[in-house]
């Protein structure tokens, strides 16, 4: 592997780190700071408003990033996320932790520019198995974020968010250090009409066969959404999970995950095809969802952890697969509309699923998850759409 994918791995991953030390700690810091019985709506307001958040900016940074350059782009990303995380920190009130939750979604809008910096330096018959490590640098983060942050969270309940500002602030100077540009930024006089963060979703109406695929990747986000606002109460309510519980549960995920995204995306496209490779990711999803809604004892969510792993072996093939439909010289702004694809999606989902859970808490915790199996079969005529038509991919290089 060549040093610019190593440094931008890194920074990934740690950044993932960065965002993962929060969620086991965010019922007990929502219940600190509203007094309120039921904390399931807020924790679906803040999800949905980080995701707002990375909706509005996320195409406005790769468009950026095709002008300027990723790096730059990057640098003040990072840097703002680590002002923001210590700012959160020390937040006594909702209002404080709302917007340093915005300021944090604007911020992690910078996947964009990472996804586009991996395009800019890597064939295309290698772009699968890049994006499967990239996916799996996020894995490793999501191992070391939550179980830290579940036993910060014990200790002191603010300590995860002081801990995410030295995580970006150690992200940041990597990338100052090491990280070189990747393509000549073109330059030119910024078009302020480009920063429209609904532009670049009308250059995905004019693109033929583009708009099923940001279809598919809003229908699979959205499922996702699930996880992030709904495990750790879900823990809690049915297992009586502690803080450090739940940061293991998503660490052992998180171990899975980077053993399947590192090893099996390439071989998996290759062999199943990108339909194909979708399909059998959304099986193994939800044969892991359904043990997860009866289960009734905390071992059986650590022992189908493989089975929900291979649940996203087709993502990276499908990005693959989006990344082949544009020119390279409009990359950063297809990776910033499927970014964008994914945050409206994070802003539907948590508010769906957040009210959805309230719903049924106190009768049946588990049915959370049926519910994202029913949208995971829903997904599945629109994945077939998806892939109907695609340029061929280019014969592998040597």
């Amino acid at each position: 592997m060549n040093k610019p994918l190593i440094v931008i791995f890194t920074a990934i991953g740690l950044d993932a780190a960065g965002i993962g030390l929060i969620f086991p700690i965010l019922p007990r810091l929502l219940e600190e700071v509203t007094h309120a019985g039921n904390i399931a709506p807020y924790i679906g307001i803040m999800t949905a408003l980080y995701a707002l958040m990375q909706f509005i900016f996320a195409p406005v940074l790769g468009a950026l990033s095709d002008n300027l350059g990723r790096r730059p782009v990057l640098l003040i990303s990072l840097a703002g996320a680590a002002i923001n995380y210590l700012v959160m920190a020390f937040a006594p009130e909702l209002w404080m932790l709302l917007l340093g939750r915005a300021i944090a979604g604007l911020t992690s809008a910078n996947v964009s520019v990472a996804m586009a910096y991996i395009t800019d330096i890597s064939a295309e018959d290698r772009r699968a198995r890049r994006f499967g490590l990239f996916n799996a640098t996020f894995g490793i983060g999501f191992i070391i974020g939550p179980a830290l942050g579940g036993l910060l969270g014990d200790q002191w309940l603010r300590l995860p968010f002081i801990a995410a500002a030295a995580l970006n602030a150690c992200n940041m100077l990597l990338a100052y250090f090491v990280l070189p540009e990747s393509r000549t930024p073109a330059r030119e006089k910024i078009d302020l009409a480009a920063l429209n963060p609904l532009r670049p979703l009308s250059w995905v109406l004019s693109m033929k066969g583009l708009l099923p695929v940001i279809l598919v990747f809003f229908i699979l986000s959205a499922t996702g959404e699930a996880y992030g606002t709904c495990w750790a109460l879900w823990g809690f309510d049915t297992f009586h999970w502690n803080g450090l519980w739940i940061g293991l549960s998503l660490g052992a995920f998180g171990i899975c995950q980077t053993v399947v995204q590192a090893l099996l995306p390439g071989p998996a496209s290759k062999r199943l095809g990108e339909r194909g490779a979708v399909i059998v990711g959304i099986v193994c999803a939800c044969l892991a969802l359904l043990a997860m809604a009866f289960a009734s004892q905390g071992w059986i969510v650590f022992a189908i952890m493989p089975v929900f792993a291979l649940g996203g072996i087709g993502t990276p093939a499908f990005q693959a697969f989006a990344s082949r439909q544009v020119d390279p010289a409009r990359q950063g702004q297809l990776q910033g509309v499927l970014t964008s694809a994914v945050s409206l999606a994070s802003i539907i989902g948590p508010l769906a699923f957040s009210t959805f859970y309230l719903t049924v808490q106190k009768a049946w915790p588990g049915a959370i998850w049926l519910s994202v199996v029913v949208i995971y079969v829903i997904a599945v005529p629109l994945v077939l759409l998806g892939t109907r038509a695609a340029r061929p991919a280019p014969a592998a290089s040597l």
